[in-house]
């Protein structure tokens, strides 16, 4: 819990670096999180409200984390907008966080 939780407590820190287990551990869980809050939604006849909620509240961690974890292969977090590239960009994003971490760069020493 304590790796999900690292990306909540840099909450607006684009500087550094983050791990592959970071940033999937922190999109997983959130994934799945999501997929319960919809379910609930649709049993209590809030759809939309609780996961447009979760949806809000992980934004910023979200960005931070997926910059961070770009910084981590190397590139700079402004390719995070190629996740508004529909498909292509989604894939090209896909490879990118897949990627291992290239040493010591630009953005500091690897992540432990």
């Amino acid at each position: 819990m304590e790796i999900y939780v690292q990306p909540w407590m840099k909450f607006a820190t684009f500087e550094g670096r983050a791990g592959k287990r970071e940033y999937w551990t922190f999109v997983l869980i959130n994934f799945a999180v999501n997929i319960v809050l919809s379910i609930m939604a649709k049993q209590i006849g809030l759809i939309g409200i609780l996961g447009g909620l979760f949806a809000l509240a992980t934004l910023i961690p979200s960005i931070t984390v997926g910059v961070r974890r770009l910084h981590d292969t190397g590139k700079s977090g402004w390719y995070l907008l190629l996740g508004f590239i529909p498909v292509l960009g989604w894939l090209a994003m896909l490879v990118f966080m897949l990627q291992e971490s290239s040493g010591a760069n630009e953005y500091g020493s690897a992540p432990d």
